[in-house]
């Protein structure tokens, strides 16, 4: 696939996307770590803008000065922008100009890569591409959260499907106490924080061959187990208390039954199904429950050749930290990962909603541990 192809097909899902979306769903920020649907049409568009066309198109002429300040997420580098918090309180630019802005855009984009460009541009491009996708799997649980939280619980219609059965005889799979090599290898993408390949000396561990089930985690509900700090730690066990938390987000227990809200509305929750949008805090206090822990991010890539994953992100128990000889690059496009690099917990694997040929298995995702929007499940081990 050339690069005009790959472009193309990346700015359509997107686009694909937000087609189920009324007008109206473009523009809720229920809480400041959804972005409201139009935000993330605009920024990505301002990606490709900012760091490609005003970079190496001569003459370009941006759509509207007043993007960068709109559109902007967190690069300090490139200036002021709106404050994350604020992106719902935009009620301009409208969607209909976000996607003028959007076509523009592409037009430039596909008039350079139909060009003799300088191949110099072809790591920035991937990197716009990943970003992109990126974002897409943000956008479908921002929609989530913007239409779960409606308490008419409207449907989505996507696709997706959110009820992955799981293995009910989950086995158990030994690794021998050695070093083994952790980190990106190989040809194409990655992002900066899978770089900085490097060994590490892992004790003797076991690590289930699936995930925990909505079953399993139903009766750790039942056994009080929201209720039990010795389970929780301190900080956990205190957003439990001040959220008022007794269940993985979106569920809700009406007349006797567990539902949930999914893509295709509320629906009585699966019980065969892999669980989801757990916190890290929930899914420390089950493995205690159950006698066990999370693996860490090392063990995880380890056993990825021998466990089913890709239905779920996976919370481990280490924290998001630089690899060995880690570096931010020159410029703005430095501040995408290394800056973030403190009081988080690192996820590993990929998810339902997770962008075609975007997982791998030295992929680092990151999140801090009170958040569960996300589609994140519980993996065991001892």
């Amino acid at each position: 696939m050339t690069f005009l192809e790959r472009y193309k097909t990346v700015r359509q899902r997107t686009e694909d996307i937000c087609a189920p979306l009324e007008t109206e769903d473009y523009v809720v920020q229920p809480v400041a770590d959804v972005s409201p649907p139009k935000w993330h049409i605009g920024h990505t568009t301002w990606f490709f803008e900012t760091f490609v066309l005003k970079s190496y198109v001569e003459g370009y002429e941006e759509f509207n000065s007043d993007y960068n300040y709109v559109f902007n997420s967190y690069y300090e580098t490139v200036g002021a922008r709106v404050i994350r918090t604020d992106r719902g309180n935009l009620s301009r630019p409208t969607v209909k100009d976000i996607f003028r802005y959007r076509k523009y855009v592409d037009n430039a984009m596909c008039e350079l890569l139909s060009s003799n460009y300088n191949e110099d541009l072809n790591e920035l491009l991937e990197l716009g591409f990943n970003h992109e996708e990126q974002h897409q799997e943000l956008l479908l649980t921002d929609i989530k959260y913007i239409l779960g939280n409606n308490p008419l619980f409207p449907a989505y219609n996507s696709p997706v499907s959110e009820h992955h059965p799981i293995n009910s005889t989950k086995e158990w799979v030994r690794f021998d106490e050695g070093i083994y090599e952790i980190g990106f290898n190989g040809q194409g993408f990655c992002f900066d924080n899978e770089l900085g390949r490097h060994k590490v000396f892992i004790p003797e561990f076991s690590i289930a061959s699936d995930m925990v089930s909505n079953r399993d985690y139903i009766e750790f509900i039942k056994a009080g187990g929201y209720q039990d700090f010795r389970h929780w730690h301190a900080e956990g066990f205190d957003w439990v208390k001040n959220s008022s938390v007794v269940a993985p987000m979106y569920w809700h227990f009406i007349d006797g039954e567990w539902m949930h809200y999914t893509f295709q509305g509320l629906q009585p929750v699966n019980t065969d199904a892999i669980l989801n949008h757990i916190s890290f805090y929930e899914a420390s206090a089950y493995a205690s429950w159950k006698g066990m822990r999370l693996p860490t991010e090392f063990e995880w890539e380890v056993a990825s050749n021998k466990i089913t994953w890709g239905s779920r992100w996976e919370w481990t128990e280490s924290a998001y930290l630089p690899y060995p000889g880690f570096k931010k690059a020159p410029g703005a496009i430095g501040e995408y990962n290394g800056k973030f690099m403190v009081n988080q917990k690192v996820l590993r694997g990929s998810s339902e909603v997770t962008s075609p040929g975007h997982s791998r298995t030295s992929y680092r995702n990151f999140f801090h541990p009170h958040l569960r929007w996300q589609y994140t499940g519980i993996r065991l081990a001892q």
